[in-house]
């Protein structure tokens, strides 16, 4: 693989600056941007969850990078205005390919909420990630020709839908992770057109440590030694509104929710 996820870490440091430097004049000076330089430490970083007990709104998922690789058309290749992006299991390709990515199974739930936390009905997610090498469909030198792990759903009445994947690999430099966008509606996400927000999920360390302990994930035991949540670029200023809570186990596979809130 030709590929460089570190000159990928690079693209994203436009978009996150704003965000970063935002955080430095609220006192988070410690939070510089060479922290990114890999380390041997294993990530201590506890789960939080994200819906409130009472029933109150949810603060906002922060805006993040959609990095090198998201496939909508703003950085190269579009897989949102192709036949066949929107489905609910995205382990295969569709198209000229139909090659389906390997791995440990893993259902991805989401709940969107405006930000009065009333249901967010009729809105669609485009969802994507790495394979259990760290590649991304159409864009990295083994899975150029294909599309797999990238799909769209629309939220029902509850604001839930549901994604059928394979759980991703972590690669050099990056906590494992999931990325997503919200549009106002499917027509608009199946044109590419004006999104809500762009956002990342992460997956929960203790459920990386099981899944990279099986066949297939051995590049990821090694990269996610080297990687911590306090050190990612992306979440380094906390999960409690973008760690998914994990269900499951390797051999029947697991389910990762999310209950996130928008502007509405």
């Amino acid at each position: 693989m030709t590929d460089n996820h570190d000159r990928g870490l690079q693209f994203d440091l436009a978009t996150l600056l704003g965000r970063r430097r935002a955080l430095t004049l609220l006192g988070g000076a410690g939070l510089t941007l060479v922290a990114c330089a890999p380390s041997t430490t294993t990530s201590t970083a506890t789960t939080t969850t994200t819906s409130a007990a009472d029933g109150s709104p949810l603060a906002t998922i922060p805006e993040e990078t959609a990095g090198p690789y998201p496939g909508d058309g703003s950085n190269g290749p579009n897989a949102l205005t192709q036949s066949g992006i929107v489905r609910s299991d995205i382990r295969s390709s569709f198209g000229s390919s139909t090659r389906t990515a390997e791995g440990v199974r893993l259902t991805i739930d989401l709940t969107v909420q405006d930000d009065d936390g009333k249901p967010l009905t009729g809105a669609a997610v485009y969802l994507w990630h790495c394979d259990i090498n760290g590649d991304y469909s159409m864009y990295s030198d083994r899975v150029k020709g294909e599309n797999f792990l990238r799909g769209v759903q629309e939220t029902d009445a509850s604001g839930k839908l549901e994604f059928v994947s394979v759980f991703p690999g972590a690669y050099a430099g990056r906590w494992p992770h999931i990325h997503f966008e919200v549009y106002p509606s499917l027509a608009e996400a199946t044109r590419a057109g004006n999104k809500i927000t762009t956002s990342q999920l992460a997956l929960p360390e203790t459920t990386c440590k099981e899944v990279y302990g099986t066949t297939g994930y051995t590049q990821s035991v090694r990269n996610m030694s080297r990687t911590t949540l306090e050190q990612d670029m992306v979440f380094r200023d906390g999960v409690d509104h973008q760690m998914a809570t994990m269900s499951g186990d390797v051999a029947s596979g697991y389910t990762a929710s999310l209950i996130f809130a928008v502007e509405g």
